[in-house]
This record gives C-alpha cells, structure tokens and sequence, in this order.
C-alpha cells in the first residue's frame, strides 16, 4: 500500500488534537506522515500537537498567520511529501484498522477522490437515525451531484493540483465543491466504511437546524451555484471546545 500524508486542520481544539494523534499512533497501517495546519490557535493547540513528535516521528506542525477552512488543506496539500492524502478536521475519531481499510479499498476501485461515511457508534439513537439520513444522502448524490463530510475527504497530489485545490473563496461547501469538481475529471465516490467524530455540531447547532442549514446550502448551490460571497454565513471554528 502506498504511504500517505495526512492533513489535520485545527483551530483552537487542544482538547480534541490529541484523540484523533493518539488514534494514528494505534492505526495498524503505519506508513504516513501527519501534517498539522493550524489556523493560529489562541489555545495550546500547537503544543498538544508537537508533543507527540516522538509516537509519530513524521509529524509536522504548521501555524499559519491566517485562518481558513480550505487555506489550511491546501497549505497542507502543499508541505506533504507523498502522492496520496488524507484532509482530516481536528474532532475526528479514527479505528485501527481505518488506514489499512481505506487504503485497500481505494487501490481496488482505483479512486483518486473519495468521501467517508459518517458513523454513530456510542451515540444517541436521534443521532444515530440522524447520520444515516445524512449518509444516505451522501450515497445518492455521488452519481450526480456529489457531496461529502470535508472532516474526512481522500485525494492525491495530482488531483488537487489538478483542481487547483480547495476554493479559497467559498465560505460553505467547499468539500462538497472539491468533490463535485473531482468528480469531472478524477472517479470519486465514497468508501464502505466510516469515521466517527465529536458529536459537538449536532449538539450546539441543534439537529433540525444544521440538517436545514446543509440541505439549504446544498439546494441553493445546485440552483444558484457556490457561494463565495457569503450568502449564507458560516464561521470556521465556532463549536465550543469543551471536553
């Protein structure tokens, strides 16, 4: 299997970073480096991050000046050293056996671009029958128009480059964009399987209203297009950090 270079974004989440490190440090495939972006956290974010630098010897951290969803991956994207990438959020939770899973199936169905199921293990059962809502729409749209959960997205070097990356200008559904781009040109669809993470979203947005607030960006994007001049207002990094 091919080594791959995963890129975390951060933004203030010193209580989150080290779940999903201490993740990769039990992952059963091994050959990966791990490439921290973070979005010039106000918190010891950075410091919780370089403090794994002897379980996770190829491990970069990376502060940037500004923050951005799609300026952090693409800074990432950037700095990696290995053709095949992994985008991770900060809040994710991986499996051990995720890596070795993921990338077994993408060298047999041959995907450049590939999206990840969301999962619910431990969750309530409203959130439960929430996620398989979501998933099974992210199941349907990959043959028309594709979306995806931009916490756990698979590219490549090549294809990124060749989509000139995350659109810096979008300010909602820039991964569902990079996706929808991709699947012009590179074959994208979504792996059988799923990643778990914090649950915080649902949580302080509410279920109702952050399932409104993706479907009516994702209609208004199939109507209208991307939005890139904040038509609809979302800030990065707004979830609360408690543990």
């Amino acid at each position: 299997m091919n080594p791959l270079s995963i890129v975390i974004i951060t933004l203030n989440e010193e209580n989150r970073i080290g779940r999903l490190l201490e993740d990769l440090t039990e992952q059963t495939f091994k050959n990966f480096e791990v490439i921290v972006v973070d979005s010039n956290s106000s918190d010891a974010t950075c410091e919780v991050a370089q403090s794994f630098s002897a379980s996770i010897p190829d491990l970069t951290v990376h502060k940037m000046d500004k923050q951005g969803v799609s300026l952090g991956r693409n800074t990432g994207a950037s700095l990696a050293k290995h053709e095949r990438l992994l985008f991770l959020d900060a809040d994710v939770r991986l499996s051990p056996d995720f890596l070795t899973k993921a990338s077994t199936q993408l060298n047999e169905k041959g995907l450049e671009v590939a999206g990840v199921y969301m999962g619910s293990k431990g969750l309530p059962v409203a959130h439960k029958l929430g996620y398989m809502t979501f998933n099974i729409g992210l199941f349907l749209t990959q043959f028309a128009f594709p979306t995806a959960v931009g916490a756990c997205i698979f590219s490549t070097r090549r294809a990124h480059k060749d989509l000139l990356g995350f659109d810096e200008n979008i300010t909602l559904c820039e991964d569902c964009d990079y996706v929808k781009r991709a699947s012009r040109t590179w074959r994208f669809r979504f792996l059988p399987m799923t990643f778990e993470f914090d649950p915080r979203r649902l949580e302080q947005d509410g279920f109702l209203r952050m399932g409104y607030t993706y479907l009516k960006a994702n209609a208004r994007r199939f109507l209208f297009g991307e939005m890139r001049n904040n038509e609809m207002e979302y800030k990065f990094g707004h979830y609360s950090n408690q543990k």
